[in-house]
């Protein structure tokens, strides 16, 4: 199942829908072919046990020896017959006849051969026969037949791997279902034997679990409950993958009681295990894209809320804090510490998707080492020169200077079917499937220990995985062995032989990659990069993940969604456009706008250049642009005499240097002499104003006095002053 989350907080608010979907549509071209390929990859061999729910249209017949089909001597054969119906209409009444071979199968070869349906070379006489009634349309039926052990069938059987087959005749022709009956020696000694138990989630785009999904998977019956459920008290080789508890740790106090009870319950498991990749990322895709190494997790501080990590203060007085220390201040855990997995871990461990270790992917693991240990790498059997025509290889191994766990291809490919089904009458065939092949296994290995795997199927049921798990570990002459027991016997020689990831896959991977390199400049712009590296990273490893493979399309659709997104994250700081400027005036300051999307503020350097040297710029200009709003930018200019148009490139850059966003260019009218006219006319005009008013001035003191001297004259002429202006008496 894929989950499409919004958890990412590095694009949590910088992603606009609309972005995105021109962004998406941009890049559907470049993987759409590619996942076309992937889609058209040639079917799987059949293989004689039929997986539910079985094609439309068509009837499935089962035969599934009891007890894993081990028959020690004085014991019945018991076996059970399903006819599975997913046609129209009911089928007839049928007898089933069982046939048994008493001559035992040569090689793991002849078993290969017998169960893919090659019964021509094979004798079988026929032990039983059952009925089985009819079948209605989508349904099935269960017929049991049992051989008893005085049969003569079953008398006088040495030790080995016998054929045995159920017939019944339809309107078409035989119908067969191929299985095996294991006599098992008394007196061998016990091979060791590991059973590798992966524990993952579903595929994910985003880098961590939300609360939501932890609580759906670890609540009763969840699929990370069911897969504890089915490890607990096994001697299983537990491969887990970390985001899963970083998952529950980044949420602190507001994790769900359901996944904190679940990590609680995997701290306190006793098995062995190894930690898988982050979002158990295939490591083979990421050596062929061109790493020297793989990936390491991510920073996990931006999914994690500071109030969740403030200290709890003490209920006695404390000692005064050290100068500088801010004892409210979040302390968050560790990335070590978030993404732990227990005890009894063995690090540098690698898992590479099944088919995808070829020889320079396995050399280049080889040589990552964790502390003073070398590294392991899993393989199965079959990407080796002596595994590859089916036969057995141990599980330590050594090939140049990589050490390697191989796993028997043929028994993990039988448990991972077996793993998977719920119907008891259809998981022992599977179950015996991978006995018989086991059986050889053990008289091949010469003494050494044997791996095996389960495969990664995280919607397994508690059932069939600890009946899976309890039936390798049970089986004749084995007994179960930790990893450290593994890695410690003594390694074989052997050549690595095959194996290569889709090249779409690398493709998809080196893209990735050379993205994650442009966020992490990009991120020079904050004050704590790892805000969008961090989260960057972790959602890179997860569609990296191994549980995408058999879903290419989902997954082709999320990688194209997760590029657009990383590109509207890269645009989500720029200059906003400039139309041409006037500048008037020898001195002033130019404005500009920065857009910033993110939720963080950013450090920036705003870089003016002009290309004339009438206008004198500065050129580095410092701005903290507030996060989810434009900010402006002041930009001091003075202009030089003479007039023109001068041009101003403007670049944004990080205080590291790093070019953000597109280069812009704006046009600047200087008319820097327009001032000193300016001046010059204002000073005409004060100075005229000044002169007008100085002489009206003049002329009114002038008008005043010829008016009193006018008087006077006046006065003189008609006796009615006296020369002191006082009136005299005629």
């Amino acid at each position: 199942m894929t989950v499409t989350t919004s958890r990412s907080p590095a694009r949590r608010r910088a992603t606009r829908a609309a972005a995105v979907a021109a962004a998406t549509l941009a890049l559907v071209g470049t993987l759409l072919a590619p996942a076309a390929a992937i889609g058209a990859a040639p079917s799987p061999t059949p293989t004689p046990t039929p997986t539910p729910p079985i094609t439309s249209g068509t009837t499935a017949f089962t035969l599934s020896p009891i007890s894993d089909g081990i028959v020690r001597p004085g014991e019945p054969l018991t076996v059970s017959l399903t006819l599975q119906n997913e046609t129209d209409a009911p089928t007839p009444p049928i007898t089933a006849t069982i046939a048994l071979g008493r001559t035992e199968l040569p090689d793991r070869a002849a078993l290969t051969a017998w169960l893919s349906g090659d019964t021509g070379r094979v004798t079988a006489e026929p032990v039983a026969t059952a009925a089985i009634e009819s079948v209605a349309p989508g349904g099935q039926a269960v017929t049991p037949a049992r051989i008893d052990p005085s049969s003569p069938a079953l008398a006088g059987l040495e030790p080995g791997v016998y054929p045995l087959v159920a017939t019944y005749e339809s309107a078409t022709g035989p119908v067969t279902s191929t299985s095996a009956m294991i006599v098992p020696p008394s007196d061998d000694d016990a091979v060791g034997i590991g059973v590798v138990v992966p524990i993952t989630a579903q595929p994910l785009t985003e880098g961590l679990l939300t609360a939501e999904q932890l609580t759906e998977l670890t609540s009763p019956g969840g699929s990370l409950t069911s897969q504890l459920d089915g490890v607990d008290g096994t001697s299983a080789i537990l491969a887990i993958d970390p985001a899963i508890p970083a998952s529950i740790r980044v949420l602190g106090g507001t994790a769900p009681e359901s996944a904190v009870a679940w990590l609680t319950r995997l701290e306190t498991l006793a098995n062995s295990r190894f930690a898988l990749q982050f979002g158990d990322a295939d490591v083979a895709v990421q050596i062929e894209a061109g790493l020297e190494r793989p990936l390491a997790p991510p920073s996990l501080l931006a999914y994690m809320d500071p109030a969740e990590f403030i200290p709890e203060t003490a209920a006695t007085p404390t000692p005064t804090p050290e100068p500088g220390v801010d004892p409210a201040a979040p302390v968050f855990p560790e990335r070590a510490e978030l993404l732990d997995i227990g005890p009894a871990t063995r690090g540098a461990v690698f898992w590479p998707a099944a088919g995808t270790a070829d020889a320079p992917v396995v050399e280049a693991l080889g040589a990552v080492t964790s502390g003073d240990q070398r590294s392991l790498t899993l393989v199965a059997s079959t990407e080796t020169a002596a595994g590859a025509t089916g036969g057995t290889v141990p599980a330590h191994a050594r090939a140049g200077e990589a050490e390697l766990l191989v796993y028997d291809a043929a028994v993990s490919a039988a448990l991972h079917r077996a793993s998977g089904l719920e119907e008891t009458s259809l998981r022992g065939a599977a179950l015996t499937e991978a006995t018989a092949y086991l059986a050889f296994a053990t008289a091949e290995t010469g003494g050494a220990p044997l791996l095996v795997t389960l495969g990664r199927d995280p919607a397994r049921s508690r059932v069939a995985l600890g009946t899976t798990i309890e039936s390798v570990t049970s089986a004749p002459n084995v007994s179960a062995s930790t990893l450290g027991a593994l890695a410690n016997t003594g390694a074989v020689d052997l050549e690595v032989a095959g194996g290569t990831s889709e090249q779409t896959r690398v493709d998809a991977a080196t893209a990735l990659i050379a993205e994650e390199t442009e966020v992490s400049r990009f991120a020079t712009i904050l004050d704590e990069p790892r805000m969008l590296t961090g989260p960057q990273r972790a959602e890179i490893l997860q569609l990296l993940g191994v549980g995408w493979i058999p879903t290419p399309e989902p997954w082709t659709d999320a990688v194209v969604g997760h590029r657009a997104a990383t590109q509207v994250t890269l645009d989500s700081v720029s200059l906003l456009p400039t139309s041409t400027i006037d500048l008037y005036g020898s001195n002033a300051g130019l404005r500009f706008w920065v857009r910033n999307d993110l939720e963080y503020p950013v450090n920036l350097v705003l870089y003016v250049t002009p290309d004339d040297l009438r206008l004198d710029v500065q050129r580095a200009n410092p701005v903290v642009a507030q996060a989810e709003s434009n900010t402006r930018v002041e930009v001091p200019v003075q202009a030089r005499v003479g007039n023109g148009e001068v041009t101003l490139d403007l670049q944004l850059r990080s205080r590291a240097s790093v070019a953000i966003g597109d280069p812009a260019s704006v046009d600047v009218t200087v008319r820097a002499e327009w001032e000193t006219f300016g001046i010059t006319a204002l000073g005409v005009v004060i100075g005229g104003l000044l002169l007008l008013g100085i002489v009206r001035t003049v002329l009114k003191l002038r008008a005043r006095r010829r008016g009193r001297a006018a008087s006077r004259d006046a006065g003189a002429a008609s006796g009615t002053t006296g020369d002191d202006g006082k009136e005299t008496l005629t």
